[in-house]
């Protein structure tokens, strides 16, 4: 007599093959939209640097004074 809890179910076998693919997928969405944002952090951090030290090592001109009526 066979038992019947380890007989295959095609329908449970696509059931989580169908999941499987859906996970694999999202994963990589997410790692790739997270690496999108880590790129982008690093970029404007870089920036934000260079930025500084430019304007720290050259100076800015002097804002011109309002003329009072």
């Amino acid at each position: 007599m066979r038992n019947a809890l380890t007989k295959k179910n095609p329908f449970m076998s696509m059931w989580l093959s169908n999941a499987n693919w859906i996970a694999c997928a999202t994963r990589g969405r997410l790692t790739a939209e997270g690496k999108r944002q880590a790129s982008a952090a690093m970029t404007e951090g870089a920036r934000q640097v260079a930025t500084f030290w430019a304007d720290a090592l050259t100076g800015k001109k002097p804002a011109t004074k309002r003329k009072r009526c």
